[in-house]
């Protein structure tokens, strides 16, 4: 018996898992994991695919059966945290970002890294202004399709790149302008250096917004970003608290505090593990960022009491011990081979962007933009591709108009309004109609809906029926925060509860180990006594002898059935 259960054991540790990975590039890599194989295993085997040496700025992303996304941790087993049926799907994503990107050792760290800042700036999370964005739309073209070439590049050809949630016809005109009679003669590394030194000059640089609601019921996105923790709300940073200003992190069920030297910020998130994740981001964050060795590093609670709470300890190396460990590097840089991709008319999908080759050393370009009325959601490994608007406005802000009841797209307008992060930040994944709650908040408030977030698993499109009945549960949602004071009272009575539960298993065990000694042979003069009081006496005899012969008895026929078996 004892054979076929370690055989068992041993078939079940010897099985293989099929992974595959979302690349920056929306290519894939497929590899095989062992069921107690770490994190840091995967991640290894990814890294030397990519043939990446600084890869502590980058880190896998995966979504759970509830829709909420997660940093995969490297000190667990891979199949454990997924928590879902192979095969297993995650995505290779920036997650520290670099305070200074341009300063990177390796051209293909600085690669990869412009090709995450792309993706930000495509699905609406890097906010700049108009000119800002000319730009960096021309850095990209630039290192796409190099020179301008009046043969290659008729009038109009930037329009057949998307690289925002929306254009307008004189943003793109504004786009072939600069790369026509500025950027000549730069080289596609040249270029995404260029880039990258002007990303890393705007607010929103390096943000992965979190939805929640402050205290007052309003909607807000929160965001840790190299320089420290940032609040948004509508089109304003309303926050903005560098890491060494930053004393505490804490959440309690859905609620987050952030402890400042004069201030606690307190904010709602949707679920409780929304509220975690958050709460594990801005650990790994501040202590990436603000700490300088690895050494300093130290297991955080959520609570200040030790048997309440989650634990959690970050345990990569820190942003001073990575660049000091790049300077280091003597190897020669690797070969990087660019392919220009040239737009196609007669194609119902235009081509453009990097991808990296399955051969390391190489890099080709690809990203498929699909040219249709509307904006569908997809999968990570494809963008949800928004029209381009005949709007001329200055400045670009991505909204979707209400869809109609007999259709399941939502069609893109441009406005001449502000860039608003509320209207265009992309939600985490909380909860399975976390989007649709999203955008219906913002139609109920009067704001402009955002484009498709970027998804890590399939999910369908709402219909507008689905969207109002969807109505009652987010006033439910807006309402239930409105109360904070009463949301504090009720945690109170469960912490209070929750104590006295402890304390009566604490004494409980302390009661056992009491008579465990006393009825034991130690020779102490405290149990002497004891052991001679008449209460004692009567307690060995009428109850601890007999509950002992029991127990004795039980042992001895389980262990004679398992002798005969």
């Amino acid at each position: 018996m004892l054979s076929r259960l370690m055989s068992g054991s041993s078939r079940s540790l010897e099985r293989e898992y099929s992974c595959t990975v979302r690349l920056l590039d929306d290519s894939e890599y497929t590899c095989t994991i062992q069921r107690d194989a770490k994190g840091q295993y995967l991640f290894d085997l990814l890294c030397h695919h990519l043939n990446l040496l600084e890869k502590d700025y980058f880190g896998i992303r995966f979504v759970d059966p509830d829709k909420q996304r997660h940093w995969l941790e490297f000190t667990k087993s891979v199949v454990k945290q997924l928590r879902s049926q192979p095969p297993f799907t995650m995505c290779f994503r920036v997650k520290f970002y670099p305070t200074d990107p341009a300063a990177l050792k390796e051209e293909i760290t600085r690669y990869l890294v412009f090709l995450q800042i792309k993706r930000d700036l495509y699905h609406g999370r890097l906010l700049c202004k108009t000119s800002d964005a000319a730009l960096l739309a021309a850095y990209i073209l630039q290192a796409e399709i190099g020179d301008y070439d009046p043969g290659k590049h008729p009038e109009g050809y930037s329009s057949k790149f998307q690289f925002f949630p929306k254009h307008s016809e004189k943003l793109e005109r504004r786009i072939a302008e600069i790369h026509r009679t500025e950027l000549s003669g730069q080289t596609p590394a040249t270029s995404e250096l260029n880039f990258l030194r002007k990303a890393q000059t705007l607010e929103t640089y390096g943000v992965d917004p979190h939805p929640c609601k402050d205290v007052s019921g309003n909607a807000a996105f929160l965001a840790f970003t190299p320089f420290g923790f940032v609040v948004l709300q509508g089109n304003k940073r309303v926050h903005f608290i560098k890491w060494n200003e930053v004393t505490k992190l804490k959440f309690e069920g859905k609620t987050f505090y952030l402890y400042e030297k004069k201030i606690i910020l307190t904010y709602f998130a949707p679920t409780p593990e929304a509220c975690k994740h958050l709460w594990k981001c801005g650990i790994e964050n501040q202590a990436f960022y603000k700490l300088e060795k690895s050494s300093q590093v130290r297991t955080v609670s959520s609570s200040n009491l030790f048997f309440k709470g989650s634990r959690f300890r970050y345990s990569g190396r820190v942003a001073k011990e990575v660049m000091e460990s790049s300077a280091q590097i003597k190897r020669e840089p690797p070969e990087i081979h660019r392919a220009g991709m040239v737009p196609s008319r007669s194609c119902p999908s235009i081509t453009h962007g990097p991808r990296l080759s399955s051969v390391p050393r190489t890099r080709r370009r690809a990203v498929h933009i699909s040219i249709m009325e509307g904006l569908e959601s997809l999968r990570d490994s494809a963008h949800s591709t928004p029209v381009r608007s005949s709007s001329h406005g200055d400045t670009f802000l991505p909204h979707v108009r209400s869809s109609r009841a007999d259709s399941n797209e939502r069609v893109a307008v441009i406005a001449d309004e502000a860039y608003s992060p509320a209207d265009s930040m992309l939600p985490t994944p909380v909860a399975e109609h976390s989007l649709e709650l999203m955008l219906l908040s913002r139609q109920i408030n009067g704001a402009t809906c955002s484009i498709e977030e970027e998804k890590e698993s399939e999910a369908s499109t709402p219909t507008a029926a689905d969207v109002e009945a969807l109505g009652g549960e987010l006033r439910a949602l807006c309402q239930g925060h409105g109360r904070p004071e009463e949301e504090q009272v009720n945690k109170f009575v469960l912490s209070v509860l929750r104590l006295l539960l402890v304390t009566m298993g604490l004494l409980f065990v302390l009661l056992l180990l009491l008579i465990i000694l006393t009825e034991s042979d130690l020779d102490i003069a405290f149990f002497r006594d004891i052991r001679q009081t008449p209460e004692f006496e009567q307690f060995h005899y009428q109850y601890f002898c007999p509950l002992r012969r029991w127990f004795a008895c039980k042992i001895r026929s389980v262990v004679s059935l398992l002798i005969d078996t």
